[in-house]
């Protein structure tokens, strides 16, 4: 399975009385799929994540504010709950087919963590954690935008060799290093905006893949 890529926020005077205000302003920052706009599901826990949810919203379909997703919210308000907020937001993919590039709405997963939540997991995860989708859509694949040309990996299968005979053409991986710093800056202007709209005390960005994620993105925004 590909890896994927997360963004935890921690917050301050982040407790069981301000969380759903911090998850509305939280919200309103997320850049939105064009289409189809607004947010997907809303899914709420309670106790631990063995639990079966305690709510569960499909909201595809209907343009939801933030304020009406809190507003679902509200009734299962508790120190020991979890809000899980589904939403679509524009990336730039490689078709594989095609090998053109389609700006498209890709998932994006929100967890909002109450303090006594799963024993407590916001100190290890945020306040806030962010699914952001697969690494390779901020990272590239096979070591490729890599400021070093020995960390490009050998194919491990055909597909790879493929990929990696299309991009060892100039044209082609200048056009994949600019998709990917587009997607890299709007992640990164996303987390402005969040420092901007709440009391951020940090975040992390982070992935399973990459030994220091953050850094990893600062080596592809600073390679012309």
């Amino acid at each position: 399975m590909p890896n994927r890529a997360y963004v935890s926020v921690w917050v301050r005077d982040f407790n069981e009385e301000s969380m759903l205000s911090h998850l509305e302003h939280f919200l309103a920052t997320v850049p939105l799929a064009s289409t189809p706009p607004g947010f997907t599901g809303l899914v709420i826990r309670a106790v631990d994540f063995t639990e079966t949810p305690v709510e569960e919203h499909d909201l595809r379909g209907y343009l939801t504010t933030p304020a009406e997703v809190v507003n679902l919210a509200k009734n299962q308000l508790a120190g020991d709950v979890c809000y899980e907020v589904g939403a679509r937001w524009d990336l730039w993919i490689r078709d594989k087919e095609t090998a053109s590039w389609k700006l498209q709405p890709e998932r994006v997963d929100i967890f909002c963590y109450g303090p006594e939540y799963d024993g407590g997991v916001f100190a290890e995860s945020g306040h806030f954690m962010v699914d952001l989708g697969f690494e390779h859509l901020f990272t590239g694949h096979a070591g490729l935008l890599s400021a070093e040309n020995g960390r490009v990996s050998e194919p491990q299968h055909p597909e790879e060799a493929r990929f990696l005979m299309w991009m060892s053409q100039p044209q082609n991986l200048r056009e994949y290093r600019e998709k990917t710093r587009e997607n890299i800056q709007k992640l990164m202007g996303w987390m402005r905006g969040v420092e901007e709209a709440l009391p951020v005390e940090r975040f992390r960005l982070w992935s399973e893949g990459e030994e220091n994620f953050e850094a990893r993105l600062d080596e592809i925004l600073a390679v012309r």
